[in-house]
């Protein structure tokens, strides 16, 4: 991990944090309805829904597929999200989307079979590579605390999301590892 902590702002983040770990969730399907459950919501609301969506629903392909739609939305989930973890629930029905399963693939094919499912974007598909699939040199640029850390410590404009990316390949092939150096800074 030389390349963070050689660099100026990252280095006391590393020396001050000790090394965090990255992925392999124990369970991969509800490691990504997390992940959808926490798109475009605070951290708050994100944590409020998930406990109320594990305290009632098995949250197992099966067990979403199969929970009536008002507890869904009981729970704190909007249609639209209601929609999302469905599809993801299909889709493990479907494909080996487990670590095994995407074991073999580079990080840009898990990007594209994951964007195939209808809810499930690029940031939600890289967080499955971080979290899940602990793959160690992915730069979530979509992420807004990656890019609120990148502005505060490097001066970028949030629209510069290109020269964020540029400035990241110093960190290969740790980028996984900055990310959270770089959620520590707006946590």
């Amino acid at each position: 991990m030389e390349p963070l902590r050689n660099d100026p702002e990252l280095g006391p983040l590393v020396e001050a944090h000790g090394e965090l770990p990255i992925g392999t969730a124990d369970d991969e399907f509800a490691r990504l309805v997390v992940a959808i459950v926490n798109q475009q919501l605070s951290v708050e609301s994100a944590s409020a829904i998930r406990e109320r969506l594990f305290d009632r629903v098995e949250v197992t392909p099966a067990g979403v597929r199969d929970a009536e739609e008002s507890t869904l939305r009981d729970v704190g989930l909007s249609g639209q999200k209601i929609e999302y973890v469905r599809n993801v629930a299909a889709a493990f029905e479907d494909r080996d989307l487990s670590r095994n399963g995407l074991a073999d693939e580079s990080d840009e094919a898990v990007i594209d079979a994951l964007t195939e499912i209808r809810g499930v974007g690029v940031w939600t598909a890289k967080m499955y590579l971080i979290y899940v699939l602990g793959r160690p040199d992915v730069f979530p640029v979509e992420d807004l605390g990656v890019r609120r850390a990148m502005a505060e410590l490097y001066g970028y404009d949030d629209g510069e999301r290109a020269e964020m990316t540029e400035h990241a390949e110093r960190w290969r092939p740790y980028r996984s590892y900055a990310s959270r150096y770089l959620w520590r800074v707006v946590d």
